[in-house]
């Protein structure tokens, strides 16, 4: 999350990618990197736009948020790592721009910008304004716990009565929508009938739809499997004393009682938490809507 946006000078993807390029009936993308410098173009063979790309969205795959004309915009074609080129930005393949001002991508009003900072850097929105003399690109400490940068100094100064708040405490329900705030809560998913295999990213929305999440039970919170203050494990058979907390012998013997499963008792999100391709996004989320997963059946929801 400390890379969640990144300026173009410190960009090692692409400083290691100087030139990209995409055609996209009838608009030609490129993103040329030089010098600590990145410039996003788009030509329909008569004319082109070209703009200095000075945010870049996200730790892997990247999406640019551009300002031009007084209008900012998210960059219709994106970098993804996976495949080390361009494809269009995951969301955006419906959109059909029929000028070349519209083939810059789809332009933002005020809270898509400050919702784009907000989850991508620190101290960029203040009293639900832009503050750009503020930002910090990344996810510091104080993105997550108001206060830490006053925690920081009272603690050099001597003074240990000054802690930010103990995020640890809040109930499930209360967490998943803190992390929802950027990763998506079940109400704003709901609200926003966003339907189909593309809200496999909303992690707060597809936990809450689990039959076993319950907002009281810290041990189906999303801190009861994940450190957010260490990169996500990505072995499988790390999650099973997570899941063993619940569905084993010992657990099931206290309410609420959970089901042990009768097949394994290892690697257990290899087949209760399927991995879900983003279908023209060139990822493969880990769906946590935590169910008994049947051949061929459909996504829900």
């Amino acid at each position: 999350m400390g890379r969640a946006m990144q300026l173009p000078g410190d960009d090692p993807d692409l400083s290691a990618h100087p030139k990209l390029t995409l055609r996209r009936d009838p608009y030609t993308y490129s993103v040329e990197t030089r010098n600590g410098q990145t410039i996003y173009s788009v030509s329909d063979g008569t004319r082109t736009i070209s703009i200095p790309v000075r945010w870049s969205m996200g730790s892997g795959a990247q999406t640019w948020l551009l300002e031009y004309d007084g209008q900012f915009y998210e960059s219709l074609v994106s970098y993804y790592p996976s495949i080390e080129a361009l494809d269009l930005t995951i969301g955006d393949d419906r959109l059909t721009p029929s000028t070349l001002e519209a083939a810059i991508g789809r332009p933002l009003v005020t809270d898509g910008v400050t919702t784009c900072f907000g989850c991508h850097s620190t101290n960029a929105v203040l009293n639900r304004q832009l503050s750009l003399k503020t930002v910090v690109p990344g996810v510091t400490c104080e993105h997550c716990h108001t206060g830490a940068e006053a925690h920081s100094q009272a603690m050099m100064e001597g003074d240990m009565s000054v802690y930010p708040p103990a995020l640890g405490q809040l109930s499930t329900e209360r967490l998943s929508d803190f992390c929802g705030q950027c990763h998506r809560t079940w109400e704003l998913v709901t609200r926003a009938g966003w339907r189909g295999p593309s809200n496999v990213r909303f992690q707060p929305y597809r936990l809450a739809l689990s039959k076993c999440f319950d907002g009281a039970d810290p041990r189906i919170s999303c801190i009861a499997c994940h450190n957010p203050h260490q990169q996500v494990i990505r072995n499988t058979a790390f999650y099973d004393s997570k899941c063993l907390a619940c569905h084993s012998a010992a657990a099931s013997a206290k309410p609420p009682h959970a089901k042990i499963c009768p097949t394994a008792k290892s690697n257990c999100v290899s087949c209760h938490m399927p991995r879900v391709p983003l279908s023209g996004g060139h990822f493969v989320f880990t769906d946590h809507d935590i169910r008994v997963v049947k051949p061929n059946e459909p996504y829900p929801y």
